[in-house]
């Protein structure tokens, strides 16, 4: 396993600077030991720590400085006074992230320049988790602008970075819960919470996390965001780092630390570590994107297809119905690829027609859009084998089997030959033969099934068809 824990830690400076000055800036003090405890007990190899204090707007950037090293002030609480900090810093791992992102298609480059500045959030957080410089760290920034794929992308290059290093690491994220501060200067002893809405979502916030529930506060966080933040200032972009690198799933202790007002925030130190246990099926799901190919549409480009208005500035996360494709007829040698359909895990269609046969390219049980496995994946991120429903999974298969026939100007009751594969053939054919019954008993299509030690993605079955055009 590569990544080990995640930590949730607030960025002000207070717990640093005047821990006392009120007894919740002392209790995330100690929070932050607590934290420290719990790296220690896992023994990484690497801190790697992502900030939304450390803002970018071009691309992604990498500290690689081997020891950075200066006085910091913030700039909003400067009279608190100053934080002299000098960091150990993995540079070779920085070097080795910033090639991974830029092969998984993002902008990414590295820093190394003294005097180069160190966002509060980061000193805050290395100098109370790893005061010692004990475990080395590697320090990224948050481009303002990246999106949902754009962020798991990011995370997903860092997995790779630390696989190819054979490295184990516990990742750190530094953000607020809410992120409103107050506006005046207040006593620390009257500091509370923004608003009542902050801290309801807060609170909401807190519970998931406590339950280990993850990926459904990365899911979330888009409808959090525009009733607690300001819009387009997403502060929980972390979340959506936090669980692509961990694992986008619910299985996870979650423990609170802490959580406290400091100036109106909402602030809290959680740690989270994966476990085999899960409270229940991810309440939401979307694309698992491998390689960034987009355009996050800033600078006045149109609308997407489907979707609001861009001019209307809602950062919406609802996904447009899939169109309901009429009957086509397909010319022979046409490749064709279907709305209806998972999209291809590599280089070939749904179908191709040859002569007045469709040839089916092997389908599973995936589901469009959200690539959401109906009963279940087979397995846990950590290769552990779990679970999961054979019946929920042929008949999804078979539904895409139809869709794709459809779209393709064909049927189901056209099928004249069908190759199944099962991963496991004496616990899943019982179940798998009975749904197809419900589809195929009057088709009369000939049928293999195949036993087979494993399917390109984490699902028991897949089907392979030819039917007539």
């Amino acid at each position: 396993m590569t990544v080990t824990m995640g930590l949730i830690v607030p960025g002000l400076p207070h717990p640093v600077l005047c821990p006392d000055a009120n007894p919740g800036y002392r209790r995330l003090a100690d929070a932050y030991g607590r934290a420290r405890e719990l790296i220690a007990a896992q023994q990484p190899d690497l801190l790697l720590v992502y900030s939304t204090m450390w803002p970018s707007i071009l691309g992604h950037q990498i500290q690689t400085l081997p020891h950075p090293e200066w006085v910091h002030v913030d700039e909003l609480f400067h009279a608190l006074g100053s934080i002299p900090y000098r960091f150990r810093i993995d540079a070779e791992f920085g070097q080795r992230w910033k090639d991974a992102a830029i092969v998984r298609g993002l902008d990414a480059r590295t820093v190394a320049h003294h005097g180069f500045p160190i966002d509060t959030g980061t000193v805050v957080a290395l100098k109370l988790l790893n005061p010692d410089n004990a475990i080395p760290a590697t320090i990224v920034s948050s481009n303002i602008y990246a999106d949902r794929a754009e962020t798991i992308v990011l995370a997903k290059a860092a997995k790779d970075a630390l696989a190819a290093q054979g490295k184990r690491a516990v990742v750190v994220v530094v953000s607020t819960l809410s992120n409103r501060l107050h506006t005046d200067w207040i006593d620390p002893a009257a500091d509370a919470i923004h608003s009542a809405k902050d801290e309801e979502w807060n609170q909401k916030l807190l519970e998931f996390l406590g339950q280990g529930r993850l990926e459904d506060v990365a899911q979330l966080s888009r409808v959090v965001q525009k009733q607690i933040r300001v819009k387009k200032v997403v502060s929980f972009k972390p979340m959506w780092f936090l669980s692509a690198l961990m694992g986008a799933n619910n299985r996870y202790v979650g423990e609170v630390l802490a959580y406290e007002p400091v100036h109106g925030t909402g602030s809290a130190v959680v740690a989270l570590t994966p476990t085999v246990a899960s409270l229940g099926d991810k309440e939401f799901d979307e694309e698992d994107v491998e390689r960034w190919i987009g355009n996050r549409e800033v600078l006045d480009a149109p609308p997407r297809a489907g979707l609001a208005d861009a001019a209307d500035d809602d950062d919406t996360d609802e996904v447009p119905e899939l169109p309901t494709a009429a009957p086509v007829t397909v010319a022979p040698g046409v490749h064709v690829a279907a709305s209806r359909a998972p999209k291809p895990v590599g280089a070939y269609p749904h179908a191709r027609r040859v002569g007045d046969l469709l040839y089916l390219s092997g389908v599973g049980p995936r589901q469009p859009v959200t690539n959401a496995i109906p009963g279940g994946p087979i397995r846990y991120d950590d290769g552990s084998p779990r679970d999961y429903d054979i019946a929920a999974q042929t008949r999804a298969t078979i539904e895409n089997v139809k869709a794709i026939l459809e779209e393709s100007g064909s049927s189901l009751d056209k099928v004249v030959d069908v190759t199944a594969f099962l991963v496991n053939m004496d616990r899943d054919f019982a179940g798998y033969n009975a749904v197809y019954a419900e589809y195929f008993t009057d088709v009369g299509a000939t049928r293999t099934t195949l036993a087979v030690s494993a399917l390109p993605t984490p699902i028991a079955v897949e089907l392979k068809v030819i039917a007539r055009a």
